[in-house]
């Protein structure tokens, strides 16, 4: 049995980052070990053997070798039995209210990953509005629970954890897509909150060029490390090193870069 929790997870993922953050606002960056999988190549069947076949991440190996699944579970799971205060809010009807932020984030995500895979360029407006439409409700739930913000209570808290990463991965609509929020009433509330989030010391552990780079095969439409016809490395292979290539093209719509463009072979 592992001697504390393992993580098993893609080191970009926003899922993953949610547990990253929560772990540094708690100051527990060394309670749990997080092991790297490689999206790139087939699972280790001795990671499928734990997960009982499925291939979704992050997982969460218990001390005493029970399997966790899904983030959000895996993230309050660990808020709550890790050692010293919970980030989630203690008093039931706080709770209640970054509760219902959070639900809202399952709207979200899909939303911009949707748009993001899209390879329709006359449905790019279709989306934007999508994606706009959830951004308008987040704000009027920011502005009716908490006017004054930035965050939604009085500090960096559970629900910016949860959306935080996200707001982080959709640097790849503000490149790929030139999305922006627009000025005005609807959007302000909302745009100081992603804000805070952005700039906050807990949640700078993935970059706005980390993002771009390695999800650059997502805006081509292929995800999960699956590969763009005519390539032969993903935008998510280790090597060599993010850092190490140039930035992608931004016109996703006008057809796949070569491995070489990207940097992504000798």
């Amino acid at each position: 049995m592992p001697q504390k929790p393992i993580v098993y997870h893609i080191p970009v993922c926003p899922f993953s980052q949610r547990l990253e953050i929560m772990l540094a606002l708690r100051g527990k960056e060394d309670a749990v070990e997080f092991r790297v999988v490689d999206i790139t190549k087939p699972r280790d069947p001795a990671l499928l053997e734990k997960t009982r076949g499925t291939t979704a991440l992050p997982v969460l190996e218990c001390i005493d070798g029970t399997i966790l699944k899904e983030s959000l579970v895996i993230l309050q799971y660990l808020d709550e039995v890790l050692d010293g205060g919970p980030l989630r809010r203690r008093a039931p009807k706080e709770h209640a209210i970054e509760q219902m932020l959070i639900g809202r984030e399952g709207a979200f995500t899909t939303a911009g990953y949707v748009f993001v895979m899209n390879q329709d360029r006359a449905a790019r407006d279709d989306h934007a509005e999508k994606l706009l439409s959830i951004y308008r409700d987040m704000n009027d739930f920011l502005a009716h629970w908490a006017p004054g913000g930035p965050f939604l209570f009085d500090t960096f808290g559970l629900a910016e954890t949860v959306f935080t990463p996200m707001f982080v991965r959709f640097h790849f609509l503000d490149y790929y897509e030139g999305f922006a929020l627009p000025e005005g009433p609807d959007y302000d509330r909302v745009r100081v909150w992603r804000a805070a989030c952005l700039e906050h010391p807990a949640a700078q552990q993935v970059s706005k060029e980390e993002v771009v780079k390695l999800y650059y095969d997502y805006a081509l439409g292929a995800g999960n490390g699956a590969l763009v016809a005519g390539r032969k490395v993903s935008s998510f292979a280790f090597e060599p090193h993010w850092k190490d290539r140039p930035w992608p093209p931004q016109d996703k719509y006008g057809g796949s870069a070569s491995d070489a463009e990207l940097g992504l072979s000798g």
